[in-house]
């Protein structure tokens, strides 16, 4: 079994229709795998280097700054306890490495699920080439108009730099290859734009 889609030109023309490999575009999908994904890819992106110092880290406080009786004033033993001012931080936060790890199994489910769910989303759409002859933003921009669309993950096949170029400057549009496709860009841009030969390198690297 395949998936039939239209396939349109870079004027917005349908010129032709495309089989989907089942095997990728077309499994189930696991909306748990798809949130790991997402999570994961944002949890191993932070720095994880926020800092502040507790009380036995501040500067200062070895003294006890009254005698332990008889002041009237509740008893203290420093003057960098959290409750005074300039005294440490309650748990403070330490560097920390929040990255985890996925399988490669999950991984690759995840990126299945969520191109299928722009396929049955109606949001997957296949270019039979985008060819410039030059580096110009004005062409790419007239194709998404053309395409009726302002939001997207484009994806290219190896070698199509004016392409990729082109398309740097347009602020909601992000280019990848098959091999560099992640599932947060996928669920992100919402509409996914990628030519026959995009396909074609998908189909080989995940089927």
């Amino acid at each position: 079994m395949a998936t039939n889609v239209s396939v349109y030109n870079i004027e917005g023309n349908e010129v032709g229709t495309i089989d989907l490999s089942d095997a990728v575009f077309g499994v189930e999908v696991n909306e748990h795998l798809l949130h790991m994904a997402v999570v994961n890819q944002l949890a191993n992106n932070r720095q994880g280097t926020q800092k502040a110092k507790t009380r036995s880290e501040v500067s200062g406080g070895g003294r006890k700054p009254w005698r332990q009786k008889g002041t009237g004033h509740a008893r203290q033993g420093s003057t960098r306890a959290p409750q005074w001012t300039g005294g440490g931080v309650v748990f403070a936060p330490v560097p920390r490495d929040y990255s985890f790890k996925m399988n490669k199994k999950e991984k690759r489910a995840a990126l299945k699920s969520a191109l299928t769910s722009r396929v049955e989303e109606k949001k997957f759409i296949v270019v039979d080439e985008i060819a410039f002859g030059e580096i110009k933003t004005k062409n790419f921009a007239n194709m998404l108009k053309n395409l009726n669309v302002a939001k997207a993950l484009v994806v290219l096949e190896d070698g199509n730099v004016n392409a990729e170029l082109s398309a740097r400057n347009i602020a909601d549009v992000k280019t990848a290859k098959a091999g560099t496709l992640n599932v947060f860009d996928v669920m992100k841009y919402n509409t996914v734009i990628a030519t026959k030969a995009a396909v074609q390198n998908i189909e080989e690297v995940y089927a």
